[in-house]
């Protein structure tokens, strides 16, 4: 028997969940950058918030696939789903490698790149909250390629800095990596504003 799901009940308020979960994680790093104390503790709840995002977008593919009329596109919402998920799985990656690494004392650009990571998911979430008038959508998405602009300016300069002042070429390899995986959170977060913003346009 085929099911069918109506939207505003399950892949809309499934979409908002998975934003809200990762604005949780990306201000959770946020605020371990900004402060490493308990470092360990901390980092342990970012991967279960990351490990409940895996489960929330398994459900979302799963009922997918359970579903024969979806609000847009099938290959819209995978790649929204899959775009989200990726950024919360770069802002676990960033943690995981203060542990790794053993970066006690994370740089002050670190931070700043997280911010900008915290106001990337924000404005996912609102976009998302208004999927279904996709006229207010592109605004949220033009936010989202602005602060990753300045994400990479910001990356640009702090590995700029680094290769000038650190003398470790270890330590410089450790948080060259981490301003990387940084970025590229920044990167997955501007992926999922493309899809929401091709969302919008097909709608309109």
């Amino acid at each position: 028997m085929v099911r069918f799901i109506p939207r505003e009940t399950k892949f809309f308020r499934m979409f908002t969940d998975v934003s809200n979960n990762l604005i949780a994680g990306a201000k959770l790093l946020h605020d371990i950058l900004k402060n490493p104390a308990n470092m360990a503790e901390r980092i342990n709840r970012l991967q279960d918030i990351e490990h409940h995002g895996d489960e929330m977008t398994h459900t979302i593919y799963t009922t997918l696939n359970q579903t024969f009329i979806t609000p847009f596109d099938r290959e819209d919402i995978h790649a929204l789903t899959s775009s989200i998920d990726d950024v919360l799985d770069f802002v676990n990656a960033a943690a995981t490698r203060l542990m790794m690494y053993k970066i006690a004392n994370p740089p002050a650009a670190s931070a700043e790149l997280a911010a900008l990571i915290v106001q990337q998911a924000e404005q996912l979430s609102k976009a998302v909250a208004v999927l279904e008038k996709p006229e207010q959508v592109i605004s949220y998405c033009v936010e989202i390629n602005r602060l990753e602009n300045e994400a990479d300016r910001v990356s640009r300069s702090a590995i700029a800095a680094l290769f000038d002042h650190e003398n470790d070429p270890i330590h410089l390899i450790k948080i060259k990596e981490l301003y990387e995986v940084l970025e590229s959170a920044t990167d997955k977060a501007e992926d999922a504003a493309n899809v929401l913003e091709t969302v919008s346009l097909k709608s309109a």
